[in-house]
């Protein structure tokens, strides 16, 4: 047994393009900072860690265990708002930061709790619509009470010191990058998520795991051979609170700001929906080629119209429809033709490639 079998929990990509894929983003993701060192490079390499480790946490539930949640941006806040309030009322320091995951996390498992035992016995659809609703009235009281969460302006805080801009431990710089705050921030986030994410993947391929995806596939089944699907579908609903509780807790350190409109917007949640289709539902992998491909398109797409834009005009209807603020358009017009031809999403469609090559007489 390998080292890397062990790391990935034997759950390897099966496939040299999807392999060499996940390489190249980690590598990339790994050297951000020196290689793309700008304000916005670096504000995007840092939302795809935390929607890297969102999305897996999601397909936690959807993909591996078939729950359908629309409560999941509420964990994400929640783990956001938590080191907040901790930092903008004790000051900035590791204690705060400690404290204030500690609450959410206790906060986000409680919550998920009484969700999931309360409205996992429900159908589907129903359970869905509980979530959506409970969901939407955290994002109303966080929004109201200004006094504790800072309402609809969110709060800004301060980050411990060697996670402060300001903090610069070296006069000279190391391959062209001088190492400050941002850079350390940065690099605590991909270690992180890179650990958070390897667990999710020991998670999914455990034992426990291969319950989830049998109660997944015929829940009936499942139940009948004596395992409490309710218990099981209870622990997938209170693990995928606490990684996304996570996730916001690394968001909010990152922008050293939480709010509403950054963590609890039902836009946020049908990003995650986006992007666990568009990487593959029931694929660990798939959350991190869908988190790239997304975040990479909603960030650079409207100044790549804008090159396009330049391109064509004069022409009348090309120019209107190359337009930089039409970029949503296109973005759901990539995100139809990605479902049309990768409907098992891209690691889906890589997998099966690999598959029918290896199958080819």
């Amino acid at each position: 047994m390998s080292v890397l079998d062990r790391i990935l929990s034997h759950d390897h990509p099966r496939s040299r393009w999807l392999a060499a894929v996940l390489v190249v983003v980690f590598v990339v993701l790994a050297l951000a900072p020196f290689l793309f060192p700008g304000a916005k490079s670096m504000s995007v390499a840092s939302k795809i860690l935390v929607f890297v480790l969102l999305v897996a946490s999601y397909d936690l539930l959807l993909g591996y265990t078939g729950i359908v949640s629309f409560a999941h941006t509420m964990f994400f806040g929640i783990g956001a708002y938590g080191i907040a309030i901790a930092s903008e009322r004790l000051g900035a320091g590791w204690a705060a930061v400690a404290l204030g995951l500690l609450g959410a996390v206790v906060v986000s498992v409680l919550l998920s709790l009484l969700i999931g035992l309360f409205s996992l016995r429900v159908k589907a659809i129903f359970f869905a619509m509980i979530t959506l609703a409970v969901a939407t009235a955290f994002q109303t009281l966080a929004s109201q009470l200004s006094d504790f969460t800072g309402g609809e302006d969110g709060l800004t805080f301060r980050n411990p010191e060697w996670l402060s801009p300001s903090f610069e431990p070296f006069e000279s710089e190391i391959f062209g990058l001088l190492l400050d705050g941002k850079a350390f921030t940065y690099w605590l986030l991909f270690v992180a998520v890179t650990l958070l994410f390897l667990l999710l993947l020991r998670i999914v391929n455990s034992p426990f795991g291969r319950v989830l995806q049998a109660i997944r596939e015929n829940d009936f089944r499942a139940e009948a051979i004596g395992y409490r699907t309710v218990v099981y579908r209870t622990l997938s609903n209170v693990l995928a609170a606490l990684f996304a509780t996570l996730a916001g807790a690394l968001l909010a350190l990152s922008l050293r700001y939480a709010g509403p409109a950054t963590t609890l917007s039902f836009e946020i949640m049908l990003d995650i929906l986006l992007i666990v289709v568009i990487g593959g539902m029931g694929t660990m992998y798939g959350a991190v080629v869908g988190a790239v491909l997304f975040v990479l398109a909603q960030a650079y797409l409207q100044d790549l119209l804008a090159v396009g834009a330049t391109a064509v005009l004069g022409v009348p209807l090309l120019q209107d429809l190359i337009a930089p603020d039409r970029w949503l358009l296109w973005l759901g017009v990539l995100f139809v033709l990605s479902v049309y031809h990768f409907p098992t999403g891209v690691v889906g469609r890589l997998r099966a490639w690999a598959l029918a090559l290896k199958v080819k007489p």
